[in-house]
């Protein structure tokens, strides 16, 4: 197995998704007074390998299931070393079972040193991305992709991160990472937009097939503004520090990308939408950095 391949294929460019849940979870306990390097080290590592393993694991299954082949849409803006028939589907699954044990290996560590209910929440989240793909129950082609991955990384991962410093649970980090949630979630409805008839001939009936595509365009816009009236009313509630409307800088970016559906959908749809996301979070958690911050002074 080529090293350099076999890292492309985890799809590196989207663990931004993993890093912005993990830091704001480890920014909201550290506004708590809860912070240790170490552990975040671990955490990110641990979330990172776990969002390989989903990659990967999603590659071998669409394989699988006919639905990557040459030719397929994602095959066209990425390496698919599975589906151009490079490796043989056991390595894509040692990959990827590789991955999950690593993903695990930190887990185990966090729950000597943290709290044993990092392995609930951990156990869950390799639960839902197993079942997002594998048989029987194949939850994107099922309509609920966009709800899994919301529940994955704008839920368990940053409630995981929180977990991890503070050994103690609260609503407080479902709340608060709730925007970034619906993003990550706004990417995967770009991608499956984007790719609508191709999964509709290949029987992957994503959200976007079931609603089609005019409803689907007009529910990313929803949650293009559902992102930002979330931290608007944080903030008039006092539930966020009011730092969070710095998110509205990347506004003008969001007010472009929503016209991208009237037409061809672009081949970087998805793309796009991830940069929008990641300066959305990059904003969001300088917020929080500030709050931190100006206790000192």
């Amino acid at each position: 197995m080529d090293a350099r391949a076999a890292f492309l294929s985890t799809r590196p460019w989207s663990f931004s998704m993993t890093f912005s849940s993990v830091t704001l979870g480890t920014l909201l306990a550290a506004l708590a007074g809860k912070f240790s390097p170490i552990i975040y080290a671990v955490v990110l590592a641990g979330m990172v390998a776990f969002h390989a393993a989903a990659n990967v694991l999603n590659d071998y299954y669409d394989v699988k299931h006919g639905v990557d082949k040459v030719g397929a849409p994602t095959t066209k803006y990425r390496p698919h070393p599975a589906a151009f028939g490079q490796w043989p589907p056991s390595s894509t699954l040692g990959l990827s079972v590789a991955l999950y044990l690593a993903t695990l290996l930190a887990a185990a560590y966090l729950a000597y040193a943290t709290s044993p209910l990092v392995l609930v929440l951990v156990g869950a989240g390799v639960a839902g991305s197993v079942f997002y793909t594998a048989d029987p129950f194949v939850l994107k082609k099922r309509a609920l992709g966009e709800l899994t991955v919301f529940a994955m990384w704008g839920l368990l991962v940053p409630l995981g991160a929180y977990l991890a410093q503070t050994r103690s649970l609260s609503l407080y980090p479902l709340e608060a990472a709730a925007p970034i949630g619906v993003l990550v979630g706004l990417v995967l409805l770009a991608n499956n937009i984007r790719d609508i008839e191709y999964d509709g001939s290949v029987g992957t009936r994503t959200l976007a097939v079931v609603i089609g595509k005019t409803r689907a365009a007009r529910l990313y816009e929803a949650m293009l503004v559902l992102a930002y009236a979330l931290v608007a009313a944080g903030v008039a509630v006092s539930a966020l520090p009011v730092w969070a409307l710095l998110v509205f800088v990347t506004a003008p970016e969001a007010y472009g990308l929503r016209r991208m559906f009237s037409g061809d959908v672009p081949v970087d749809a998805d793309p796009r939408t991830a940069a929008l996301a990641l300066k959305f979070a990059l904003a969001y958690m300088a917020a929080f950095v500030l709050a931190i911050a100006l206790r000192y002074f």
